[in-house]
């Protein structure tokens, strides 16, 4: 259990992360992880509300789903229209494989199916590895069902290295050709895939009209090393921030009932942060502050509560970012080297692709502080890009302060990504006490 105001020291939970291994393995998909986002928040007392319905200003805790994005926020007992929020942002999305509208293809004797690259991912990752398929499927009345096929059903196969003598000194791999993966043998016809991912879900072949699917490894998480101190698993960016907000949230409106909370805590998971934020139900566009202003609408408020709250509002967008590489140091800054179990990272970027500033640094230290655990500081190498996330979006978008933390990893962006096994409960430890000060 996550203990939103401990000042204890620090005592790696096991419970935390092996729950996180069953997230991973629950979530293939961004519309599969806030379903698992909701569950979790389903056991400590929080209700979905419909976006076409009408909301009421009552105390307790509330989600809305969209997509693969999920916005929940717990009204506390004496919250007024101008309350504050406390946000932790993330996003459900990794970079993947995803299946095209004409799926079905093949050559040479092979049934392979059409993929299309989403995000920047490793590609290499995707080879010769046993692959499933997940997604969501819409039916003709416009109703949408899940389908997770969590076997191995898909290969991406690598060219033998007695045809490619030269790969060794650097894989050359096209994204339209070398990418698609094989699932038979024999010649493909039209309408297979679905019909048989209609028949997974217990549907008629008939009745689906449209879908949304994409590849994912099923090879289950896994703790690594002699001490079982590193942990091994598929889309940790950003599940694991998914998750522990998640938790966080749900941790604190479960204390005292959240009587005690002098903010409206909010957990914002967005879709397609992977590929620039810009849809309905990424960060960049209107879907959180949608959803904060009928919250102060419904608690009676006006325009001017709105915007007392959102003055007094504080994000921290969780995403994960770089551990120092044992083999490739030189890539990152010679001063900042974060380390897997040294606690969550602040990332700090002047040219403002991190939201980060002197005032947040000090809002994240002192979380930390109460939930007694390490943190570290990550800027990245002057000579290399900068990555960004959700923070600088959700600064500009909305006019709120905003930092940007995470958890350090290696792998980032690979088919199976790797962080410290005591990284994820300190990090969800962390956005317990910031949600509840």
């Amino acid at each position: 259990m996550l203990s939103p105001m401990s000042n204890a020291p620090h005592r790696f939970d096991r419970g935390h992360t092996d729950d996180l291994t069953t997230f991973l393995t629950r979530s293939p998909t961004p519309y599969h992880a806030v379903a698992s986002a909701a569950r979790m928040l389903e056991k400590a007392g929080f209700r979905q509300v419909e976006e076409t319905a009408a909301w009421d200003g009552e105390a307790g805790g509330r989600y809305v789903l969209r997509g693969g994005a999920i916005i929940a926020w717990y009204v506390p007992e004496g919250a007024t229209p101008a309350t504050p929020y406390r946000i932790v942002g993330a996003h459900t999305d990794s970079p993947n494989l995803r299946v095209k509208p004409l799926p079905d293809t093949g050559a040479n004797g092979w049934r392979q199916v059409a993929v299309e690259v989403y995000g920047g991912t490793l590609l290499n990752t995707w080879l010769d590895r046993d692959l499933g398929l997940a997604g969501r499927l819409t039916l003709r009345d416009g109703t949408t069902r899940l389908v997770n096929v969590d076997r191995p059903l898909l290969r991406v196969p690598q060219l033998a290295i007695h045809l490619d003598r030269q790969v060794n000194e650097g894989l050359k791999l096209d994204k339209q050709r070398h990418m698609t993966p094989v699932w038979g043998l024999g010649t493909p016809e039209e309408g297979d895939l679905i019909a048989f991912l209609a028949d997974e879900a217990g549907l008629n072949a008939d009745d689906v009209t449209g879908w949304d699917l994409m590849v994912h490894s099923v090879e289950a998480p896994a703790y690594l090393g002699a001490d079982r101190e590193l942990l091994a698993g598929p889309r940790m960016d950003n599940l694991m921030s998914v998750h522990a907000g998640a938790a966080a949230l749900a941790a604190v409106a479960g204390e005292s009932g959240g009587s005690a909370l002098n903010f409206v805590p909010v957990l914002a998971a967005f879709d397609h942060e992977e590929n620039g934020s810009q849809s309905d139900t990424g960060a960049d566009g209107p879907l959180l502050g949608n959803v904060l202003e009928r919250s102060v609408f419904a608690r009676g408020g006006t325009y001017e509560d709105r915007a007392r709250a959102y003055a007094g509002t504080v994000c921290l967008s969780s995403d994960t970012g770089h551990a120092v590489h044992p083999n490739y140091a030189e890539r990152h800054e010679p001063g900042h080297h974060p380390m897997p179990n040294g606690g969550p990272i602040l990332k700090v970027n002047v040219n403002q692709r991190y939201a980060t500033d002197g005032t947040g640094r000090a809002v994240f230290a002192a979380a930390c502080e109460r939930a007694g655990v390490p943190w570290q500081n990550f800027v990245s190498n002057n000579a290399m890009p900068c990555g960004t996330t959700i923070g600088p979006i959700t600064a500009a978008r909305h006019g709120i302060s905003t930092i940007d933390i995470g958890v350090a990893i290696l792998s980032m962006h690979s088919a199976r990504e790797l962080c410290g096994a005591d990284d994820p409960h300190m990090l969800a430890s962390a956005l317990a006490a910031f949600l509840a000060d």
